[in-house]
């Protein structure tokens, strides 16, 4: 092994310290947690899930930083995160799009919901939709790039997050990603 190689070391994840709502298994709020106990317990929780398409019905597809706290270097297929303690999910929704793709003023139109329990997480999602040609501006400390694909050609894309995955998934199932 070289020393290039040896000295190599993964970036440290970048964990925020916030509260998020926790829910029981039908989805009733019952207190809050900061994050990290959130994700060491396994804890049920709100997550918004916010797909961006363009007027050729492509989706945005987020490459996420090697920093991010879960999947560090997947692909997003949708903007979003988790619901802070208190906070709607409309408000979360339209917070984290901001955030992370400097998306602002668009409307929001809620498309239904899932649930996706595997991997350790236990989430509610709420999805939305919105459509957007105009510029994109990357949250430097979530989103190392981001492209447009077909749905399709989305789902197939290698290391897409298994709950944004879902959540395409939902959609196309629904008939709302229809081009």
């Amino acid at each position: 092994m070289t020393d290039a190689l040896r000295d190599e070391t993964p970036p440290i994840p970048h964990v925020v310290r916030e509260r998020i709502q926790l829910v029981d298994s039908r989805n009733r709020p019952c207190g809050s947690a900061w994050r990290t106990e959130m994700r060491r317990f396994h804890f049920w929780h709100r997550a918004t899930y916010v797909v961006v398409r363009n007027a050729r019905g492509e989706i945005c597809v987020q490459h996420r930083t090697l920093t991010k706290e879960v999947f560090p270097g997947g692909l997003d297929l949708a903007a979003g995160g988790v619901v802070g303690a208190g906070e709607a999910e409309h408000v979360a929704a339209r917070r984290e799009l901001g955030e992370e793709l400097g998306i602002r003023g668009v409307a929001l139109r809620p498309a239904g919901g899932f649930v996706h329990a595997e991997g350790g997480n236990h989430i509610f999602g709420s999805l939305f939709l919105v459509d957007h040609d105009g510029p994109l501006t990357l949250q430097a400390e979530e989103v190392a790039d981001a492209f447009w694909y077909t749905p399709a050609e989305a789902l197939a894309l290698p290391g897409v997050t298994p709950d944004t995955r879902q959540a395409v998934q939902v959609l196309l199932d629904a008939g709302l990603l229809a081009a």
